[in-house]
Parts: C-alpha cells; sequence; structure tokens
C-alpha cells in the first residue's frame, strides 16, 4: 500500500504544482507554438515532442536527485552552473525560433496556405523537443521539492517512477494549450509572437550570463 500513496502523492504535487509550470514554462512554449502553422494536428505534435522530452528532463533529474540522495547537499557552484546554462541555451533556442519564423508570412498573410513553418522541414518537432529537454531541467521550486522527495526513496526505480508521477500530474495543464492551433495566424500575431520571443530570450539570457559570471566572481 505503500506504493499507491507514494504515486498519489507524486500526482497530488504534480497537478498542484501546474499552475506554477505554466507560469514558469508558458512564456517560452506560447510563443513558440504560435509560430507553428495552425491546425490541431501540428499543434499536438509540437505538444507531444515537448512533453515528450520534457519528461526525460524529469527523468533525468530524478536519477540525478536519487544518487545525490538529497538536493540540499548539492554544491552551490555545480548548481548554480547549470541554472545559467540552461537559462543561456533556452535563450539561443528562443533567438533561432524567432528567426525562423520571419518567413511565416512571405506571401499572403490572408491566404488559408500561410504559416508553412516547419511544413516542408519538420524542424518544429525537433526545436520543441529541445525546449521541453532544457525547461524540464530548470530548477523552479515545485520541481526542487519533488527532486527532495524522490531523493529519499528507496531505489532509483521509485525515484524515477516518482518523477513520472509527478510529470503527469503537471502536463494536464499544459493539454489546453493544443487548442491554440485554432488561432489565425496573421501578420500581427506573428510579429507580437517574435517579440515576444526576443524579449524572453534577452531575460533569460541575461539571468543566465548573471548566474554564471556571479559564479566565477565567487570562485564556485
Amino acid at each position: 500500500m505503500v506504493a499507491p500513496v507514494l504515486f498519489s502523492e507524486a500526482l497530488v504535487l504534480g497537478l498542484a504544482s501546474g499552475p506554477a509550470c505554466i507560469a514558469a514554462c508558458g512564456p517560452v512554449l506560447v510563443p513558440s507554438l504560435l509560430a507553428q502553422r495552425t491546425g490541431w494536428r501540428p499543434h499536438v505534435r509540437y505538444l507531444s515532442a515537448f512533453l515528450g522530452a520534457r519528461l526525460l528532463g524529469y527523468l533525468l533529474f530524478g536519477a540525478v536527485a536519487w544518487e545525490l540522495g538529497t538536493l540540499a547537499s548539492l554544491l552551490p557552484g555545480p548548481r548554480v552552473m547549470l541554472m545559467g546554462a540552461v537559462d543561456v541555451s533556452l535563450a539561443c533556442m528562443l533567438l533561432w525560433y524567432a528567426y525562423s519564423a520571419r518567413q511565416i508570412c512571405g506571401h499572403s498573410c490572408g491566404d488559408s496556405k500561410l504559416v508553412e513553418i516547419g511544413a516542408k522541414k519538420d524542424s518544429g518537432t525537433a526545436g520543441a523537443a529541445a525546449l521541453g529537454l532544457l525547461t524540464g531541467l530548470s530548477l523552479c521550486p515545485p520541481f526542487v521539492a519533488a527532486g527532495i522527495r524522490a531523493s529519499q526513496l528507496g531505489s532509483v526505480v521509485a525515484a524515477l517512477l516518482f518523477f513520472a508521477c509527478f510529470f503527469v500530474g503537471t502536463s494536464i495543464w499544459f493539454v489546453p494549450l493544443a487548442g491554440m492551433g485554432c488561432i489565425v495566424r496573421n501578420q500581427a500575431v506573428i510579429t507580437v509572437a517574435r517579440m515576444a520571443m526576443v524579449l524572453i530570450a534577452v531575460y533569460y539570457f541575461l539571468m543566465g550570463a548573471g548566474l554564471l559570471l556571479g559564479r566565477k566572481a565567487n570562485g564556485y
């Protein structure tokens, strides 16, 4: 009976952490979704790649958390370096998306066949996976709390299952975002999405660079 209770705890923790996850990852995910072509199928495929890679990030983190025994013992230097590297990588990915989206309205934005990004080359799935993996490694408070709990379990398998259940709980909050495929794209929508990605990229880059430079200044 211990295992079902434990995994129910992970699921409830994930559900409760969902709004925080949306607040942290929404600014990254929403503009990149708006840079995809319209329709349910492309958005479901994109979101599936994002969440699948996010699950991989969760499991990697869960395995590391269990091996360390407790995240509280993680040295400041490696933790800050990881956070800084993830933030800078996210910034680079968002800038790449903003650059790629420049061709979305290359023809008529009133055409029902507009927004062909990713149509000729399925680069959107790879980009979604990269963003999902990076956000899955972000050390937000609910994620760290789940890591500390998983580190207390008796085996690495139990820790991975705990994080898998935590992932299911958080992912439920992301499913409605697939409905963004119904939003009709035009030049204004794409421009706003690109501007948002650039601004968010600048934010993540400055935050990541600050962490990495601060680490060097403190001699970690």
